[in-house]
């Protein structure tokens, strides 16, 4: 299994810093997809923006499908949603 070098958060500066500092405010702690993209913050925040477009912005789904998508999703491959 490949091993990524992830940046801890007290050794995060810049942009990553303040990535960290928002994911901590939102869920309390630093999920795992999170901390494995800490080697490209900017792909992280483009990550993070995706992720709030899909499950916050406006669509024909309501938010409960989409929760429950994002569940069936993560069941079906074996991750913790």
């Amino acid at each position: 299994m490949p091993w990524i070098d992830v940046i801890r958060p007290e050794a995060a500066t810049g942009m990553l810093k303040k990535l960290y500092e928002d994911a901590i405010k939102r869920a309390g702690r630093i999920w795992g997809i999170v901390g494995i993209m800490s080697q490209n913050p900017r792909a992280m925040k483009t990550s993070m923006d995706f992720y709030a477009a899909i499950l916050f912005g406006s669509s024909p789904l309501s938010r409960g499908q989409r929760e429950m998508l994002a569940v069936i999703l993560s069941a079906r491959n074996d991750c913790l949603y």
